[in-house]
């Protein structure tokens, strides 16, 4: 398995293929469908990505508040078709990466590819397993939303599996025979 430190260089992420198991360390940033939404509202307003996300990977995720000693109770990966009219625009603008759960659309596949992006998948239904690779949440943005604010967590040796690497390798599209 594969160690990766965030925030990673588009250099190392280059190196990443659809396929590779990987363990993530350093920070990343939950968002979900309305978060996603008011990102792109604040990107337009400013022509900048909001809160430092430049070079940051976005966990499609909504953590529940802390349980068991941890800092969230579960986290999960959410569908990432959800945040498909959102991702391209976003990468655009700097967004690194992506964690999310399942296939992503022709269009994102090729947004990925031409910013040298990652998307890496989780297992979906192990959301009180992944926490226990969470060691800080702290909201930064968006807290009326409850658990789809802006939340900064600190992941240490988070599992997940490289589906789309920045040559537009699509893991999802080899299992299919696609």
């Amino acid at each position: 398995m594969r160690e990766i430190t965030l925030p990673a260089s588009r250099t190392e992420l280059a190196t990443l293929r659809a396929g590779d198991e990987v363990a993530l360390s350093g920070p990343v940033y939950t968002a979900r469908d309305a978060t996603h939404a008011r990102l792109l509202e604040e990107l337009e307003l400013t022509g900048e990505l909001p809160y430092g996300l430049s070079g940051q990977i976005l966990f499609y995720a909504g953590p529940t508040p802390p349980a068991a000693g941890r800092p969230v109770g579960s986290v999960g990966p959410t569908t990432a078709r959800r945040m498909d009219a959102f991702t391209p625009r976003l990468l655009a603008a700097g967004i690194a990466g992506a964690i999310g759960k399942g296939p992503r659309c022709d269009e994102v596949r090729a947004a990925f590819a031409e910013h040298g992006a990652v998307y890496f998948a989780a297992v979906g239904g192990s959301a009180a397993l992944l926490a226990k690779h969470v060691t800080a949440a702290e909201p930064v943005a968006y807290g009326d939303l409850g658990t789809e604010a802006l939340v900064r967590m600190t992941l240490d040796r988070f599992p997940v599996f490289v589906a789309i690497d920045p040559t537009g390798g699509d893991l999802y599209a080899q299992v299919a025979g696609v």
